[in-house]
């Protein structure tokens, strides 16, 4: 019977995708599917960039029970908590498992006790149990998920299971959302930067990041602020003090947030965040992932968007223009063209 419930989900969610819906949608609809078999009170989904595991699209459930201020704080702790903190159950821990879901019941006492996500986050707002994935597919996970309930019952095994067995699907179906096509608008005009604070509150901007702000707050409240939360987090606690992610802007144009400790100043703590277009490289690696290819598909691909011929791809990749042939047959069959030049427009137009 679960069996039959997890495989009529997974036939639901793919459809929502085939439909050509955006993200935000897609998560909406299929956080619906899971509610029918697996009842919650409080979900959370966001899709991520999968080489960094920053969150650029937040899709709640319902909103959350607390007020414009109060929310941005909340947001920030989260992403501290996530990013930063000693949290049972990160997102980052569940993709080194065979199974990248979890269960906060099953975590160690000790960590739970505390756990800021649990004790100071969820439950003031009356939520105890969580159940959260991972959606990876392919070795990339391109989105991450909870789901909440009250002090009544806990996720049951079969529940956490059937949780399991649609992760894939949704990975396959966000692929699937990220390299759908948009109507585009122009993109903002002047610098886009940001200075933020530890936890990643906005302390002075550009007039055109004010600007681009308030575009991308009107078209989805509080995206841009998980978002940037999130990427200043994850920054503060690379050795590196830097963080990035690719994300969609409301205009749908693609874009690179980036987040870089400031070494002067008053504030040591201060970051400086960056929007700018996406490069060709940064859109093509994207999409490539998105359409599932290959390392080496990957390879020839950009060798193509870069204009070299095959011999030249052959030469500089050391195989031969026959294999060079058999992996573009192979690319354009995922990503459903038929030539170099649809190739290119595909990825980069």
């Amino acid at each position: 019977m679960w069996e039959e419930r997890a495989e009529r989900a997974r036939r639901d969610i793919a459809a929502l995708a085939a439909s050509g819906t955006s993200l935000a949608d897609l998560y909406a609809s299929a956080l619906a599917v899971v509610q029918r078999t697996v009842p919650f009170e409080q979900g959370c989904w966001a899709g991520v960039d999968p080489d960094t595991l920053v969150m650029t699209s937040i899709t709640n459930w319902k909103p959350w029970p607390v007020g414009e201020r109060d929310f941005q704080e909340y947001s920030a702790r989260f992403a501290e908590s996530e990013y930063t903190g000693n949290e049972p159950n990160t997102f980052t821990q569940l993709l080194r498992r065979p199974l990248p879901v979890a269960r906060m019941s099953d975590a160690p006492h000790r960590e739970v006790a505390g756990s800021v996500r649990i004790n100071e986050l969820l439950k003031p707002q009356g939520l105890e149990h969580e159940l959260r994935a991972a959606f990876r597919v392919d070795d990339a996970c391109w989105g991450v998920g909870s789901i909440f309930r009250d002090a009544g019952r806990d996720f049951t095994d079969r529940e956490v299971e059937f949780l399991g067995a649609v992760t894939a699907t949704l990975a396959a179906a966000t692929r699937i959302a990220v390299r759908a096509a948009h109507p585009q608008v122009p993109a903002a005009v002047g610098p886009v930067i940001v200075i933020a604070g530890r936890d990643g509150g906005l302390q002075a901007a550009t007039p055109a990041a004010v600007s681009w702000l308030a575009e991308v707050e009107d078209a989805e409240p509080g995206r841009f602020s998980m978002t940037l939360y999130s990427v200043v987090a994850q920054a503060h606690a690379a050795a590196s003090g830097t963080a990035r992610a690719r994300m969609r802007d409301a205009g749908s144009n693609w874009v690179v947030l980036q987040a870089s400790r400031l070494i002067t100043g008053n504030d040591p703590e201060q970051m400086v965040v960056t929007v700018v277009p996406a490069t060709t490289h940064d859109l093509a690696s994207l999409l490539l992932a998105a359409y599932g290819v290959t390392a080496r598909e990957r390879e020839i691909c950009l060798e193509v968007i870069a204009g070299h011929p095959t011999a030249e791809i052959a030469h500089h990749l050391f195989i031969s223009p026959h294999t060079v042939h058999d992996h573009l047959k192979s690319l354009y069959g995922k990503v459903g063209v038929g030539s170099r030049g649809e190739l290119v427009a595909r990825l980069v137009v």
